[in-house]
């Protein structure tokens, strides 16, 4: 069984709770890595604890949720060797994955409904990476890390 990560603040508990009960509908093992209610937190701290264990390898894939999805995709891309996307509708989330080998989604808990946002989730996690010049694009974004943060990513 595969498993992911989720987290979210306040603003994306409630979609948090929705997307983690379907993810497990479909099979996934879920690591849910807070918050654990409504009250106001920092997403920033939601952001960096889910990114780091995408980076080293624990998960494969994160999904992150805050009121707009912005603040979260911000944070987690501060972390070498995270692609985090920010998705409002399945064709963005289709070529997240399929051009940049995202390997976090981010959600706007107050921007899209859960319908929708189990379409983009299931999307997502359906569609591969198609390397190619693409793993050439991904590979220059690599290099930047290495230059701007000092870190090899794989």
């Amino acid at each position: 069984m595969e498993s992911i990560a989720i987290a979210s603040d306040h603003g994306g508990y409630h979609l948090k709770k929705i997307l983690t009960t379907f993810l497990q509908e479909l099979g996934y093992q879920v690591e849910d890595l807070g918050t654990a209610s409504e009250e106001s937190v920092d997403y920033p701290v939601f952001a960096l604890a889910l990114a780091e264990q995408v980076a080293n390898g624990k998960f494969l894939w994160g999904i992150l949720i805050c009121t707009t999805g912005i603040g979260m995709s911000i944070a987690a891309n501060k972390v070498p060797g995270i692609r985090a996307a920010l998705c409002h509708d399945p064709y963005s989330a289709r070529l997240s994955r399929l051009h940049n080998h995202a390997n976090v989604l981010c959600l706007g808990g107050q921007v899209i409904g859960p319908e929708l946002a189990k379409v983009i989730v299931r999307e997502w996690l359906q569609t591969g990476f198609d390397s190619g010049r693409h793993q050439r694009r991904v590979n220059i974004i690599r290099s930047i890390e290495e230059k701007y943060c000092g870190w090899k990513t794989s």
